[in-house]
């Protein structure tokens, strides 16, 4: 009987050290441990949104210098075409300066291929997408009438370069002169898939 009334003291000394155990933890957990957890928590949903703005400011970053390459790229294409001429627009050059001419009212005019070459076009350095036209004028005309028409070449668009002139003393008129002058421009080269087009036996890409 003594044993019996010993074995439940025991156990009633050893489920009240057990309660006051758990009632410790549970006031640890709800004092210590409960409020990192949310901290925690609070703190990963904050990171995760910074992340997520992070992610839309990168992405509206990326739109914004998409657009502004773009534009970057629109207004240097827009000035290209202030200097350079489109490959099937090459032959209106000689009619561009024929016009401008007639506009400054010059006599004896004469617009053709460069005479010093057997060719009218040559390879521009350092580029691979574009030839010099060479183009050859003479005519007679005042001084001031000879400076407006430069001026109206390096005015035009595509601009059309005055590369060398020559002034003499007209025989009829003394107050006139022969001009001769060496004129080029900037030309886009032909595209090798319109190369192939108008030589569509020869494989695209194969060289004469």
């Amino acid at each position: 009987m003594s044993r019996l009334i010993v074995y439940k003291k025991y156990l009633t000394v050893t489920a009240i050290a057990w309660g006051g155990c758990l009632m410790l933890f549970v006031a640890a957990y709800i004092v210590l441990i409960k409020p990192q957890i949310n901290s925690k928590q609070h703190l990963e949903k904050k990171l995760s949104e910074k992340i997520q703005e992070h992610k839309a400011a990168e992405k509206a970053a990326e739109e914004q210098t998409g657009i502004e390459l773009k534009n970057q790229i629109a207004g240097l294409q827009e000035r290209l075409g202030d200097f350079v001429t489109e490959f099937e627009n090459a032959a209106d050059l000689n009619f561009d300066i024929t016009k401008i001419a007639r506009e400054r009212e010059v006599a004896s005019l004469s617009v053709g291929s460069s005479k010093s070459t057997k060719v009218s076009t040559k390879d521009v350095a350092d580029s691979n997408s574009i030839d010099e036209k060479r183009i050859d004028i003479s005519f007679i005309s005042g001084f001031n009438q000879f400076a407006s028409f430069v001026n109206s070449l390096e005015r035009n668009r595509p601009v059309i370069f005055v590369h060398e002139f020559r002034l003499t003393r007209a025989n009829q008129n003394k107050s006139a002169y022969q001009v001769t002058m060496d004129v080029r421009a900037l030309v886009k080269k032909q595209r090798e898939r319109e190369i192939a087009k108008l030589n569509p036996m020869q494989p695209y890409g194969a060289k004469k």
